[in-house]
């Protein structure tokens, strides 16, 4: 107590408790599960937790779209409202505890987000979680969450905001432990860290993550040209980085950059890495010793760490102004209401033809397809638990009635589902009568539709704990046909402070098919059908903190193609709800079907099961509406159905976002912050992180759909551009146009802007890229019926600049075009403008 007294006395408390601590105690504070240290009045603290859309991994949370699905509404101040909900409910949580709590995974302050790698290849799994294949669209949207995140004073954070993975990073996943990267100077400059740069310049970031893969042979967590150079020299940055989970390990153990886990310790220090998430920092009072690295240099890492916890007002004696924030501040009616309005937003019309949408109110709809009523496809990954989550099937039913439902098929071949309610019953109804005891007692009962619960650090309902209870579905198997099919139990295992895992029991038929733990979280069982029902029970024993549970299955296509078409013939409009699902596309997986393989995908056309299903659909002659749910581009056939509308993962209110967008009740207007490309023999090699023949700046090709293309209810108009003639090399430059609703109803409109440089800029038939156009400003605009206004945009230098071959940032004097209009040139209405840079050739610092 002496000592924490004279701490708190001492005009700096973090230089003074720093000085004070042994090299093993500066060795233990600098990982990212911190233990307590009475000495320095430190509570344990584990600074990993998450906020990509939403608090994640904590209990309930208000979730919104995926990144992506983010990145489709174009609109930053909807970013900044989005961040300030999840700091608020970081805080809210953090709150409800005392200040000085020991602190464990995903309950800290400082959040690992947002992911603002650049999406260049579709095939990657956790392009979802990225804002796009635009470091310019990234950039402003990464700028606005990060804003919202940390709040208005950046002396008292609300939480500290982490952009990631610093650089050059975006997939494979197999192999990204150990993965070396080759990009030209061009395409570092032009590509992979203009997003980075504004996040910490403009966006004021107070920490940063260092990728797992080697640039040039140098581990990114070891880059001190990177880091130190440029990142804290060039761009100012004074907050602290971190590096991804065990990408210190990695130095040694993978990249073979340095013998052993001491001197991986020393090269992330000396490279500027300040905060080990992992536990190879552990070796570095065996640095010091070896001289590998010096006590100042390890000092300076620490004081930037521990300097962060002081301004988020949780040690040191420090305080906060968000304190205040009270616990009930989580998933509130304006939350809810927020997550919404963001679905709506990010919904993407691509193709509408005969206006067959909106729908009238009274049409009958068959809603079809295996991402129609799965929890996950809502959720994405790094999520928190919905309250109130609403798939498109619920949505649909909401708004249009008693529609027709079938699964209709697979995702992909060998990949299962989600068991669907029309395959069980119970009390005369679709699904299973649930039933939850605690301590031999029921506590509660009803009717479940299927068994798809994220039990994340929560309760399944209300009255329940979150840990504790034993489950029991009950009701019958109504396979739809005779057949073989292969149950699925799957659960999401706790895997960190995990001390126990659940167990279940299944019987089928009277017979008891398994009666155990779940290996892995996965037990897979084989039924023989002969299409009749048979008597169905599932019991969980939750006694941990596994945090999911679900029933899958893979079932005999036939079946389900025929209950699916079925359901067409009687309906007038087929809603398809297809695509993707996080159990295909994510972060390292464990999945190896066709088309996928270890969370990435190997083929972007929509799989062969879900075309197979289209092609039965379209030969009832029935209109087709397509919904395309997925965290990246997803190639189809456009004359496989008349509309054809993107909806990512929308979120805890995806579903009611679709039925909006479907029947009228909003005009879409979203926009894509990706390519859809048409085959995948388009695209360059997985492994090349070349920019040629990639995203809109530097495709050849044509596109299925290209970045920034989407369809509305609404028409709009644009005026002649106005600007001056001609600036100065290094002005910037002004443009004003007006925009007008031109047709029968009003809706959002999202105004963009894109510079074609002096052709000089680049010299035809280089092998490197050579750019076409470039997004330098957008605005969404609401506008009602008839209504008009005048947007306006201000180019800096900066967004005037080109990159050269050897990464030399300029602004040249010459002829340029811009563009303004509702998508790229050629891509919707809108205006060119001529315009000219003079003077002399201005460099621009990296």
């Amino acid at each position: 107590m002496m000592m924490l007294a004279l701490l708190l006395g001492s005009a700096d408390p973090v230089a003074a408790a720093v000085a004070a601590m042994t090299p093993e105690q500066k060795a233990a504070q600098l990982q990212s599960t911190a233990p307590a240290d009475a000495a320095a009045g430190l509570p344990a603290y584990d600074w990993w937790n998450e906020g990509l859309h939403g608090l994640a991994r904590n209990g309930q949370a208000t979730v919104f779209p995926q990144a992506i699905g983010l990145a489709a509404t174009w609109d930053v101040d909807l970013m900044q409202r989005v961040g300030t909900v999840v700091s608020t409910e970081a805080r809210a949580r953090f709150n409800a505890r005392p200040a000085n709590a020991d602190r464990r995974i995903y309950e800290g302050l400082t959040i690992w987000s947002p992911n603002i790698n650049i999406f260049r290849d579709p095939r990657w799994g956790r392009g979802q979680e990225t804002y796009g294949e635009d470091p310019y669209l990234t950039g402003s949207l990464g700028v606005g969450f990060i804003q919202g995140l940390q709040g208005p004073d950046p002396t008292h954070p609300r939480v500290i905001a982490t952009p990631k993975h610093l650089a050059v990073h975006s997939g494979p996943e197999a192999g990204r432990d150990s993965f070396d990267v080759d990009p030209s100077p061009r395409d570092v400059e032009a590509t992979y860290l203009p997003a980075f740069r504004r996040t910490l310049t403009e966006g004021k970031a107070l920490s940063l993550m260092c990728a797992y893969n080697s640039i040039h042979g140098t581990p990114a967590c070891a880059d001190g040209p990177l880091l130190n150079d440029r990142v804290r020299g060039a761009w100012g940055f004074k907050g602290f980085v971190v590096s991804d989970c065990d990408a210190v390990a990695n130095i040694h153990l993978f990249h073979h950059y340095k013998l052993d886990a001491a001197a991986a310790a020393a090269a992330a220090i000396r490279g500027g890495n300040d905060l080990n998430c992992g536990t190879t920092y552990a070796a570095l009072p065996e640095a010091l010793r070896r001289g590998l690295v010096t006590q100042a240099e390890v000092d300076t890492a620490l004081v930037r760490t521990l300097r962060a916890r002081q301004q988020l007002g949780i040690a040191f004696g420090a305080t906060s102004p968000w304190s205040r924030i009270k616990p009930s501040a989580v998933a509130t009616p304006a939350n809810r209401a927020l997550a919404l309005e963001a679905a709506r937003k990010s919904i993407v019309l691509l193709q509408n033809r005969d206006n067959r949408l909106p729908l009238r109110p009274a049409t009958k709809l068959a809603v079809i397809g295996a991402d129609a009523d799965d929890l996950g496809v809502l959720e994405g990954n790094y999520h928190g638990t919905a309250v109130t989550p609403v798939t498109p099937l619920a949505g649909l039913r909401a708004r249009f009635g008693a529609v027709r439902y079938a699964q209709g098929s697979v995702l992909a071949d060998g990949a299962p589902v989600v068991l669907p309610e029309t395959a069980l019953r119970a009390n005369g109804q679709p699904g299973l009568a649930a039933s939850y005891s605690v301590g031999g007692k029921t506590v509660l009962t009803r009717q479940e539709r299927r068994i798809d619960v994220n039990i994340n650090r929560t309760a399944p309902a209300p009255g329940l704990p979150a840990t504790g209870y034993v489950a029991r579905w009950s009701g019958e198997f109504v396979a739809p046909g005779p057949g073989q099919y292969r149950l699925v139990l799957d659960q999401a295992q706790c895997w960190k402070d995990c001390k126990t895992h659940d167990t279940a029991r299944v019987t089928l038929g009277g017979k008891t098919l398994h009666d155990g733990p779940l290996p892995k979280g996965r037990v897979e069982l084989t039924v023989d059908s002969d299409g009749m029902a048979q008597p169905f029970t599932i019991e969980l024993n939750h006694q941990s903190e596994d945090e999911s549970f679900r029933l899958l299955w893979l079932p005999p296509a036939e079946p389900l193609i025929a209950e699916a078409v079925a359901a067409a013939k009687q309906a007038d409009v087929a809603v398809v709800v297809a695509g993707l699902s996080p159990d295909l596309e994510g972060e390292a997986l464990s999945v190896s079907v066709p088309g996928f393989v270890g969370g990435d995908r190997t083929d972007i056309a929509l799989p062969l099961p879900q075309q197979r299903l289209l092609a039965a659909l379209k030969a009832t002659g029935k209109p087709i509406v397509l919904v395309l749910a997925s965290g990246s581009a997803v190639s189809v056939d456009p004359n496989s159905a008349d509309a054809i509308l993107s909806l990512w993962y929308p979120g805890e209110s995806g579903g009611t976002a679709l039925a909006d967008a479907l029947s009228g009740v909003v005009s879409p207007s979203g926009r894509l912050p990706v390519t859809i490309y048409r085959q995948t023999s388009d695209l360059p090699a997985f492994v090349d992180y070349g920019m040629k023949e990639r995203t809109y700046r530097y495709f050849t090709g044509t596109p299925l759909w290209g970045f920034g293309h989407g369809l509305s209810y609404a028409t709009f108009g644009y005026g002649r551009p106005s600007a001056p003639a001609s600036i100065a090399a290094g002005q910037d430059l002004t443009v004003e146009t007006e925009v007008s609703a031109t047709g029968a109803r009003g809706g959002d409109e999202v105004v963009q802007a894109y510079l074609v440089p002096p052709a000089a800029a680049g010299t035809p038939g280089l092998t490197d890229p050579v750019l076409q156009r470039q997004l330098v400003g957008f605005r969404r605009v609401s506008l009602g019926q008839g209504a008009r206004t005048r947007v306006r945009f201000t180019i800096d230098p900066r967004g005037m600049s080109i990159v050269e071959r050897d990464g030399r940032r300029h602004v040249a004097p010459g002829a340029y075009r811009l563009w303004v209009g509702g998508g790229q040139p050629g891509d919707g209405p809108g205006q060119w403008l001529d315009f000219a840079v003079t003077g002399t050739d201005q460099d621009l610092p990296k």
